[in-house]
């Protein structure tokens, strides 16, 4: 990218927190989905990747229910976006209300025992409105990873949007976040990371909706080596303004066999929970990237794993999701 492209991202982003936020919540709603119509009647390779993605989900599907699922997640994306722009503005009130999990005592029961606990996402509607509802309404910090983006401002930017809502926000650079993330679970924390895509090329295997793809190994590695309680999470948007959730039972580790064995076992199990959470509400998967290695094989002319949505003014990975 550019300097002059990344001074415009910037500047777009800026301009999103300083305006977005400042328009009432019905407002901010109706310009994201007019927002998202528009884009997606480009066709771009962002809505054409979604659709691509959907068509694993929801096998039987026509090109019009096809078409259909990708308007509502276009919509659904923006969603996220306005949300996210208007979090900071949040009330405690709000906060606290705006999300609704079921089977949260997973969660709970979990910190109780003072073990530490893993949660685990897949890019599905807003983890940083569950985000803000776990540190004010549950009154309980978390540690997440951040993938560097670029410009260094904008990564700035939304590490500062972060821990404004009570998040410690730890760069993605290799395995450095691992051993904080240890501590931080020795210590009876909290960690949350979405985990659906894996940003080094060096992640497990998984069948996922019937083909292979890659998810990241870190949360498995971290519940080995910690004794952390592992937690698949899933969030789904309805029609009112609350955002819905389920915390899934906990992953346990495997009695038998290696760290690699026990490992790719509980990816797998991780995938599971999360194919399960897509399957029912597709329209809520927010995947515009290339996930399964038969399309990522598509690219050998330079071998990239990540990929910017082109028709959607927003990064590969919403900042903040790396899955360690």
């Amino acid at each position: 990218m550019s300097g002059a492209k990344d001074s415009l991202t910037d500047a777009l982003y800026g301009l999103g927190w300083a305006t977005v936020k400042k328009l009432p919540e019905p407002v901010a709603a109706g310009l994201g989905r007019k927002i998202a119509d528009t884009v997606w009647k480009r066709r771009g390779k962002g809505v054409l990747r979604l659709e691509s993605n959907l068509a694993r989900v929801v096998p039987d599907a026509t090109p019009e229910r096809l078409a259909e699922l990708s308007k509502a997640g276009m919509r659904s994306y923006m969603r996220y976006w306005m949300e996210s722009f208007r979090l900071p503005t949040w009330s405690q009130e709000r906060a606290a209300g705006g999300f609704a999990p079921k089977d949260i005592h997973h969660l709970t029961d979990g910190l109780a025992t003072g073990r530490g606990v893993i949660l685990a996402l897949p890019h599905l509607a807003n983890w940083d409105v569950a985000g803000v509802w776990v540190t004010r309404a549950l009154g309980v910090p978390f540690t997440t990873v951040a993938e560097r983006l670029k410009p260094e401002s904008l990564y700035d930017r939304f590490v500062a949007y972060r821990e404004s809502l009570g998040m410690e926000v730890l760069p993605h650079t290799g395995g450095a976040a691992f051993g904080t993330l240890a501590r931080r679970l020795r210590a009876g924390g909290l960690v949350c990371l979405v985990s659906d895509r894996d940003l080094s090329a060096s992640g497990v295997e998984v069948k996922f909706f019937g083909e292979t793809a890659r998810m990241p190994a870190g949360p498995a590695m971290l519940a080995q080596q910690t004794g952390a309680l592992l937690l698949p999470v899933t969030l789904w948007y309805d029609d009112s303004p609350v955002m819905q959730g389920r915390v899934h039972p906990p992953i346990e580790v495997p009695e038998t066999g290696t760290r690699a064995e026990k490992t790719s076992v509980m990816t797998q199990a991780l995938a599971d929970a999360f194919a399960t959470g897509i399957a029912d509400h597709p329209e809520d998967w927010h995947m515009l990237q290339r996930l399964w290695l038969a399309d990522l094989e598509e690219r050998p002319e330079d071998g990239a794993v990540a990929e910017r949505p082109g028709d959607v003014a927003a990064p590969a990975e919403r900042p903040g999701e790396a899955g360690s």
